[in-house]
């Protein structure tokens, strides 16, 4: 896979970004340069996009997630739908080629929220230990995965007082190997 540079013709084809959410005053003396068919909005500047929309991940043919920030307020501009409306910025640089085929992701597991999240291997934070999967077999695993974060069942038979030491042990394994949950299961009964 080439790296590519992303800039305001390109980054809507067919890539991986994570956005970051911003305060609506990031774009107040902006003029909107693109407003989509499902109403998202683009204000583009030199570094990079921002984008006001009330819907995140699957986003046409991109993969584009919105981390949230607790501190940002909507009372800046009028927005409908406010409570799903969020402003996202990301630098072209922050976009990434993505397709369905090749193994480009992986994943991270944040133990105290209880969440897990995938990333592009060209992001900042991949290290070679950690297994790189397609997009579908990303989607499975992150599935599997919030189930053991959800749910208990699965360790009723097993050999292990500290079931969120066991989770976690078992998680940990989940990204960084190929084996099933059911291989990995089998170690602890």
């Amino acid at each position: 896979m080439t790296t590519k540079n992303y800039n305001k013709t390109n980054f809507h084809k067919y890539t991986f970004c994570i956005f970051n959410e911003v305060d609506l005053d990031a774009i107040k003396d902006l003029k909107m340069h693109y407003k989509s068919k499902s109403g998202s909005c683009y204000y583009f500047v030199e570094n990079g996009v921002y984008r006001l929309s009330n819907h995140w991940s699957r986003v046409a043919n991109c993969k584009w997630r919105l981390v949230s920030n607790s501190a940002v307020t909507l009372s800046a501009v009028e927005v409908p739908n406010s409570n799903r409306t969020k402003l996202g910025y990301a630098n072209w640089s922050d976009f990434y080629s993505d397709n369905d085929v090749e193994k480009i992701y992986f994943l991270e597991a944040d133990y105290e929220s209880t969440t897990v999240n995938f990333y592009h291997k060209q992001s900042s934070n991949y290290s070679s230990d950690k297994v790189l999967r397609s997009s579908s077999e990303t989607t499975k695993l992150i599935k599997q995965i919030r189930t053991l974060f959800e749910e208990t069942a699965w360790a009723k038979y097993l050999n292990e007082g500290n079931i969120d030491n066991l989770r976690q042990e078992i998680i940990e394994e989940m990204i960084h190997s190929n084996q099933s949950f059911q291989e990995i299961r089998r170690k602890f009964l």
